[in-house]
């Protein structure tokens, strides 16, 4: 299946899986750019120096071309675009809107940079930066989201950008890319689904618990770092919600402590990375804590498998998903199910 994405990035089917922390890694994003995908390899939660080892870990695995999603915002950003650059990764991804400067060195370099927004105006912004593609996720996505549907941001952002865009939020199947592509999209990026493959390294018992949830169990929530954010309803979600400030102070400090100890940064640089967070928006201090160690609580789920300390961030598609298929699998059934929805549409006439 042909389109302007699958031109763009050289994959075979327009489909992207997403970069997610502690969840993309090496294994996952071979695995989705073996079975003809664009894997997107998640730096956020790497050192400079695990970054590097994990793009050679993908070469190893696979000669499709793949991505690294990286944050804009991250102090040092540009050394992680330097290694992009020398690795030869073929794309370069983002959750925070990248500067114009930062666009212009990776595509000076031949990457391709394709940036995700959760609004018309940011996608206007980064195509006039020069942003090759974007991906365009709606309300119905994973971890940060906005309060737009997809159904009525996708249609949007195609009318208002002339480059590729990326249909995300609520896809899991054939009739959501044909869904895409009837909109103007040019593919459709997944997390969740992709998280729940046997590919994906997070634990069994963690992923049991997202095939257990109903569509009502996935919520949006600000307690834990102050922005809008969908993941599993859970006890920890429950406590933070029902907490008086100062025992979410309390929670928050323990849970920065133990995000210190394995990150190596310090107090100051932890409160000036949640400075950064709260910068014109009403946060707690509790908040502010809370995002700055955000990593760590999605650590204890998708690495540790501890439910009960962690947040689990995911798409409402969960809801809908009740089986664990390989990458491959996933893929040839996405595209099996988009054919067949294509072919039993009603000819004009």
């Amino acid at each position: 299946m042909s389109t302007p994405l699958t031109e763009l990035v050289g994959v075979r089917h327009p489909i992207v899986q997403t970069g997610m922390g502690w969840v993309a890694g090496p294994r996952l994003v071979s695995a989705s750019a073996n079975a003809g995908a664009l894997g997107i390899l998640a730096s956020a939660t790497m050192t400079a120096g695990q970054l590097r080892a994990s793009v050679r870990e993908v070469k190893s695995r696979t000669d499709e071309p793949f991505g690294v999603n990286l944050r804009a915002d991250a102090g040092d950003a540009r050394e992680r675009v330097r290694i992009i650059v020398d690795e030869g990764v073929k794309v370069a991804s983002f959750a925070l809107a990248p500067s114009r400067e930062l666009i212009a060195e990776l595509k000076d370099a031949g990457v391709i940079v394709i940036p995700s927004v959760g609004a018309r105006r940011h996608a206007e912004k980064v195509a006039a930066w020069g942003a090759d593609a974007v991906i365009v996720q709606g309300g119905e996505g994973g971890g940060h989201t906005g309060e737009v549907a997809t159904s009525v941001l996708l249609p949007q952002v195609v009318d208002a950008v002339d480059i590729p865009v990326i249909g995300a939020g609520g896809f899991h199947d054939g009739r959501g890319l044909v869904a895409a592509l009837a909109y103007g999209a040019a593919g459709v990026a997944m997390g969740t689904r992709f998280l729940l493959t046997s590919d994906s390294t997070v634990p069994d018992a963690v992923k049991a618990r997202y095939l257990a949830a109903s569509v009502k169990d996935v919520t949006v929530t600000r307690a834990v770092d102050g922005l809008p954010h969908r993941m599993l309803r859970t006890d920890l979600v429950n406590s933070l919600e029902n907490a008086g400030r100062s025992r979410a102070l309390l929670h928050a400090v323990r849970r920065a402590a133990g995000f210190r100890r394995l990150s190596g940064l310090s107090w100051p640089r932890m409160v000036r990375d949640g400075l950064a967070m709260k910068h014109g928006k009403d946060l707690t201090w509790s908040q502010v804590l809370l995002a700055a160690n955000t990593p760590m609580l999605l650590k204890a789920s998708m690495v540790e498998g501890r439910t009960d300390l962690g947040v689990m961030a995911s798409g409402q598609v969960a809801g809908v998903i009740d089986d664990l298929p390989s990458c491959a699998e996933l893929v040839d059934r996405v595209l099996a199910e988009a054919r067949h929805v294509l072919a039993a549409l009603p000819t004009p006439g």
